[in-house]
C-alpha cells in the first residue's frame, strides 16, 4: 500500500511538540487590531494547543 501523503496546508499551520501535542496559532489576529483591547491582543498573540480529538486527526493528516 502507498504511503500517506503529508497534508501540506496543515503542516504550514501547526507544529508537533516532542510530547505529541499540536501547537497552533489563534484566530482573529491578522488585522483590525485597533478596536481590540490589549488583553485580547495579547491572548491572540500566544499560541495554543488543540483538543484531543483534533490532535488525533492532525497527526494522521501529517503522517506523524
Amino acid at each position: 500500500m502507498p504511503k500517506q501523503k503529508t497534508h501540506k496546508g496543515l503542516a504550514k499551520r501547526v507544529k508537533i511538540s516532542k510530547n505529541g501535542k499540536v501547537k497552533r496559532k489563534r484566530a482573529f489576529g491578522g488585522h483590525l487590531m485597533s478596536h481590540k483591547s490589549g488583553n485580547q491582543r495579547r491572548a491572540i498573540a500566544k499560541s495554543t494547543g488543540m483538543s484531543p480529538a483534533m490532535t488525533k486527526k492532525a497527526c494522521i493528516a501529517l503522517g506523524a
